[in-house]
């Protein structure tokens, strides 16, 4: 049989999952070896080289938006359970409560103090801290500085001899009536005073986190311990706050939609989706471009589908049913990752990248062991 290439459109049409009223279709992709007869879809390194593109939409240290275009759902779906579970953090792991007479039961606290997230300096968390060993029945513990970090509370609540006679506000009336993460204090041992000083010092990432409130006469003094963990083992130790994808929406105008159809059709859109245009003299000479004899009026235009939230708006409008096509494209995954502070949020997903490749070779290793 001889070997068929498809055209441009019908390729790019394949990539397309529809969005109609009451039902989504072509959910499956189709490009793979012998599902059309006669076409080649063989896998190929220069064609995936080629057809790979990552574009950053927004990037701060605790939010990322980018776009990642020609790998199937199971790659990209990859590389968010990779940033979700895989990737080591510092967390707190064991407090050592010696004294709590707060309202707040020592496990809800010990609870609370885990879930804070805390920073330091990159390279004393990568290279320097190793992972803890939890001891088995019987067994000892081993706390070295290379595998644990000690953070210390320490803070009673007193009154203030200085507050105003009718004060009502109690963090004004009392010391440390909050307690907050910036009370947690980093005890350095052996060397890691080297890694983690001054700005790379292990703190919170929002010192501002409330952890309990006291009135006089209540005290809180205990000792916590970090260790490196990923997420698969308790959520405190995932990197990111949230970390997801959707599909790149599509919006093709299929008849022209103009005057006060238009203006309604972008109100069936988010803001920015869709846009208002005029009709132009050189398109209203264009015979068969629908707009004929309309020169000077609006009609509606694509602005930016990025921003659509596939609401399915404008399908409930007769007069649009019949003029618009929806739909989301099936290799172009819009990334949102939240970080929650000890990595900052683009190279969280570098990161999944570089444990998806190792856990490629590990499996390749293990396949060559197989064969022999």
């Amino acid at each position: 049989m001889p070997r068929v290439v498809p055209s441009q459109e019908e390729v790019g049409r394949r990539k397309i999952v529809g969005i109609n009223a009451e039902t989504v279709t072509d959910v499956t992709s189709t490009d793979f070896p012998n599902n059309y007869p006669g076409e080649d879809h063989a896998w190929n390194l220069e064609k995936f080289r080629d057809g790979l593109r990552i574009e950053f939409h927004h990037n701060d240290p605790l939010l990322a938006s980018f776009s990642l275009v020609g790998v199937d759902a199971s790659i990209a779906n990859a590389f968010r359970r990779i940033m979700i579970a895989d990737i080591p953090t510092l967390a707190i792991e064991t407090v050592f409560i010696n004294n709590n007479t707060s309202v707040i039961q020592d496990e809800v606290l010990a609870h609370r103090l885990g879930l804070i997230p805390f920073k330091g300096g990159r390279d004393g968390i990568d290279n320097f801290l190793k992972w803890w060993r939890k001891p088995e029945p019987g067994e000892d513990a081993e706390y070295f500085d290379h595998n644990t970090v000690k953070l210390v509370l320490d803070v009673e609540c007193t009154e203030n001899p200085d507050a105003a006679a009718d004060e009502t506000d109690p963090t004004k009336l009392y010391n440390h009536a909050h307690v907050y993460a910036k009370d947690i204090e980093f005890t350095p041992i052996g060397q890691q005073s080297k890694y983690f000083s001054g700005e790379n010092a292990i703190q919170p990432v929002h010192p501002d986190i409330l952890i309990a409130k006291m009135r006089p006469g209540q005290k809180i003094d205990l000792t916590m311990h970090m260790h490196k963990g990923v997420g698969s083992d308790h959520a405190k130790f995932s990197p990111v706050a949230t970390a997801s994808y959707r599909l790149m929406p599509t919006i093709n105008i299929t008849q022209p939609v103009l005057g006060k159809d238009a203006e309604k059709f972008v109100k069936c859109f988010p803001k920015g989706v869709i846009g208002l245009e005029k009709v132009t003299r050189k398109e209203a000479a264009t015979e068969g471009s629908g707009y004929e004899g309309h020169e000077g009026e609006v009609k509606a235009v694509v602005k930016n589908p990025m921003l659509d939230t596939v609401s399915r708006e404008c399908l409930r409008h007769d007069e649009f049913k019949d003029k618009v096509k929806l739909g989301r494209r099936r290799d172009h995954f819009i990334y949102q990752v939240e970080s929650t502070g000890q990595w900052d949020s683009d190279a969280i997903f570098l990161e999944a990248v570089a444990h998806l490749k190792e856990k490629a070779k590990r499996l390749e290793q293990q396949v060559f062991d197989m064969v022999r």
